[in-house]
């Protein structure tokens, strides 16, 4: 007998760091998973789970694509993590990240409309929104003024006003959430953390001098475990109110200089370390701490995974991938 009540999930960006991380925590919650990947899009994050998930080939870019999964799918929840996700990569292309993230979630906000207002939408909007921040708005609630400091934060800024204002004009289901900086296994090597551990496992096997490159070391980062952020994610569906906006963030702190010093400190080999003027941002957000608690309060929700376990298991997947 078919079994009725399990529910089904659709995720853009399946394939990517978080998404691969939430397919498999769904697929331990017995909901049955669907997936959106571009076309000729190349990734093994989910080749583990790929006979356990349902897959399309759709684009953000492309509306009817989307609009056929969605009605095809007919899912309870989406969890909108597509994205040109990179703050640097915004700097080298600012129309194509804009393009991406407000066009592509129009797009989707759309299929959702013609499909099914009832759908649950989480979407993924980010720290980097609030920008410049003012050593008296610490740490940073939800109703912090936004002042982007970044291409990449504008587009989010855009999808994260797109959210409320199709809840607002639609009654489209739409939950946002304001995650924090978020790390761990399969994170791309663009990012700072991933880049010095991916450095440092070359290192090891003897493939560059022991050297690691280093951009700002002064930046102030609230780093949650991946694993813990897709459960907020879940919890997100389930608990929060739609056209709502929700921090998700640990509220302690690390400096990048600490979280490469305890990298460091798990590699036996002595290393140099070096500043590398490419690494370096035409500007720089110093802070980001967040309050979550106005989503803890709703959902229960506490990280359970600590930031040293964390680097540790990233830097393992280091040392198998290089």
């Amino acid at each position: 007998m078919k079994n009725v009540t399990k529910k089904k999930a659709l995720i853009t960006g399946i394939t990517g760091f978080a998404g691969s991380h939430l397919a498999e925590l769904l697929l331990k919650e017995n909901v049955e998973v669907h997936g959106i990947q571009r076309w000729r899009s190349k990734s093994d994050n989910i080749d583990d789970i790929k006979d356990k998930i349902h897959l399309y080939e759709a684009d953000l870019l492309d509306a009817h694509s989307l609009y056929q999964v969605v009605d095809n799918v007919r899912p309870n929840y989406i969890f909108h993590l597509a994205a040109q996700s990179y703050v640097q990569s915004s700097w080298a292309s600012p129309a194509n990240t804009l393009e991406v993230n407000i066009t592509g979630t129009v797009h989707l906000f759309e299929a959702v409309r013609k499909t099914d207002p009832n759908i649950v939408i989480q979407i993924a909007c980010s720290s980097e929104e609030y920008g410049k921040v003012l050593p008296s708005e610490l740490p940073i609630k939800e109703t912090n003024p936004l002042r982007p400091l970044s291409p990449y934060a504008v587009s989010k800024l855009a999808m994260d006003y797109l959210g409320y204002q199709y809840f607002e004009s639609y009654g489209l289901k739409i939950i946002r959430t304001r995650g924090f900086n978020h790390t761990g296994p399969r994170r791309g090597d663009v990012f700072s953390e991933s880049t010095f551990a991916r450095q440092i496992a070359e290192i090891e096997k003897g493939k560059i001098k022991p050297v690691v490159y280093v951009g700002n070391l002064e930046a102030k980062r609230d780093y949650t475990d991946v694993r813990d952020m897709v459960r907020a994610y879940y919890l997100s569906v389930q608990k929060c109110e739609p056209g709502e906006v929700y921090n998700i963030a640990t509220g302690t702190t690390w400096k990048i200089k600490d979280v490469l010093d305890i990298l460091l400190s798990m590699s036996k080999i002595k290393i140099k370390v070096e500043a590398d003027p490419t690494r370096m941002r035409p500007s720089d957000v110093e802070v980001l701490i967040g309050d979550a608690s106005k989503y803890k309060r709703i959902t229960g929700w506490e990280p359970k995974i600590s930031f040293k376990k964390t680097l540790e298991d990233l830097l393992n997947y280091w040392r198998e991938r290089v």
